[in-house]
């Protein structure tokens, strides 16, 4: 069943839960923005490297991290909002890793992950580089990284003792540190192989 939304309204989470469509939003300060549609072959491949290889680097070493992979809603409340009717940031990155545990829900993650990376398609750039920059900044999200399949570079983002990210740091080949993971490295050539 199609659900008729006004994009122009302001929505809570509690709002979000009720659309049973099955249909891929977000909400970035109430504002309601729809999903494109099923990634392409290099996003996927892209993501399923570097979700495999965090995974694997934390059973490995048997940390307390877990990775997730969207869709997985993850809350993000930015004045220290509580109840679903006073959320009004929702959204699933394209892989996260979360390490306080007590974050965790079965819904999601209710608070900033340690780590988001979102890879970039045609259709989610600007939204990638502006509003999620700017509400993963405000949400305290410490270290944020944004994937270019099609050139194959990586630029990160960390969160300063200031609350404000960095200039960012464009890879586009070596090692890779992961600083919620306490300074592991990811081979380049790993993740777009």
């Amino acid at each position: 069943m199609e659900i008729a939304l006004d994009l122009t309204k302001r929505y809570s989470y509690a709002d979000y839960l009720t659309w049973a469509d099955n249909k891929m939003r977000e909400l970035i300060d109430g504002i309601v923005k729809i999903g494109a549609p099923a990634p392409g072959t290099d996003h996927q491949r892209v993501s399923i490297n570097i979700g495999a290889n965090l995974q694997g680097y934390i059973m490995k070493n048997k940390g307390k991290c877990k990775v997730f992979a969207a869709p997985f809603d993850v809350r993000l409340p930015i004045n220290g909002e509580k109840s679903d009717n006073q959320i009004y940031n929702v959204v699933q990155p394209d892989i996260c890793i979360i390490c306080d545990n007590t974050k965790l829900d079965k819904r999601g993650c209710f608070g900033a992950p340690d780590f988001i990376a979102e890879i970039q398609s045609f259709s989610t750039a600007r939204y990638d580089m502006t509003e999620k920059f700017n509400l993963y900044e405000a949400a305290g999200v410490p270290e944020y990284w944004i994937v270019y399949p099609k050139d194959e570079g990586i630029e990160v983002f960390l969160l300063q003792q200031n609350g404000k990210y960095d200039n960012g740091t464009k890879y586009d080949g070596g090692k890779i540190p992961v600083k919620a993971l306490g300074g592991y490295e990811i081979d380049f050539k790993d993740i777009f192989y």
